[in-house]
């Protein structure tokens, strides 16, 4: 009998186990090793964005890359999405004792970053932002309030029921203000029609809603910003970001004039030199 109940419980934890799994907030792939890099992607975009840069890295460093939930191969998790993978980032750097963490975040990824370094006690040393805002519903909106942001919304409702064929024009159409390289603008599509739809659609209202500007005072790490002067020009993107982390005591911003916002596919000779002139710095 007591066989039959161990075999039941140990059936029960797999059960659990797997159960678990499922509802990760995200995956990492870890390689290298030496101080720790915490990469993160933008949303939409898996961690693989980060490949050329860990190849890079990793005779140095010990690279965490991550996917997030409901992109590329992640199933989705239950909502809301975005304070579950900002908790469980924090949770995964204490639970792995992980210390004097460099973070690269490129877009949402960046703004996770902020949030990361602006926790009391937190491990980060460094962070390293792609093009990345941290309240990026405030260029948006212009009497941006997080509290008026709901999934319960008409646009959200539309995108929700949009048709594929519908929803892959949409997409083609953004990869194209995304990026300037042809290759990388069918890659960008073809992440952004991999992900699930609700994550898309509820996932995006999570970000807009996050709000890091009062939070980057209590930030005291290097930060360098690489950031788009495409498609606005570099005058304007400067205003906009230094607009943006006016609360941020101090941070290197860097323009790429050539590149719209995925900086690593339009210029990735260039970025490849700013990541290492960062992290020598």
């Amino acid at each position: 009998m007591k066989k039959i109940i161990s075999l039941f419980v140990a059936l029960c934890l797999s059960v659990l186990v797997f159960a678990c799994d499922d509802q990760k907030p995200f995956k990492v792939e870890v390689s290298g090793s030496g101080q720790p890099i915490l990469f993160l992607p933008g949303f939409t975009v898996p961690g693989e964005i980060w490949n050329p840069t860990v190849d890079q890295l990793k005779n140095k460093y010990q690279c965490h890359v991550v996917t997030l939930a409901g992109f590329d191969s992640m199933k989705p998790i239950e909502f809301p999405w975005l304070p579950k993978v900002n908790e469980s980032l924090e949770n995964y750097i204490i639970d792995n004792k992980l210390e004097d963490v460099i973070v690269i975040g490129h877009s949402l990824g960046g703004t996770i970053a902020t949030w990361l370094a602006s926790r009391e006690n937190s491990k980060i040393s460094q962070l390293i932002l792609v093009d990345a805002l941290p309240a990026a519903g405030a260029l948006m909106f212009p009497d941006f309030n997080p509290d008026n942001l709901s999934y319960d919304s008409p646009f959200n409702k539309q995108q929700l029921e949009m048709s594929q064929e519908n929803f892959e024009q949409m997409a083609t159409g953004m990869a194209m203000r995304m990026s300037t390289n042809s290759e990388a603008q069918t890659q960008i599509k073809n992440w952004i029609l991999a992900a699930d739809r609700k994550t898309y659609v509820y996932g995006y209202t999570d970000y807009l809603k996050l709000d890091m500007r009062e939070d980057l005072s209590k930030i005291n790490v290097p930060v360098t910003i690489l950031a788009a002067a495409l498609p606005y020009g570099e005058d304007m993107s400067r205003n906009t970001y230094e607009t943006q982390y006016k609360n941020l005591k101090e941070y290197h911003l860097i323009i790429s004039k050539d590149s719209a916002h995925f900086i690593m596919l339009d210029q990735p000779d260039w970025f490849k030199s700013q990541i290492l002139k960062a992290l020598a710095e």
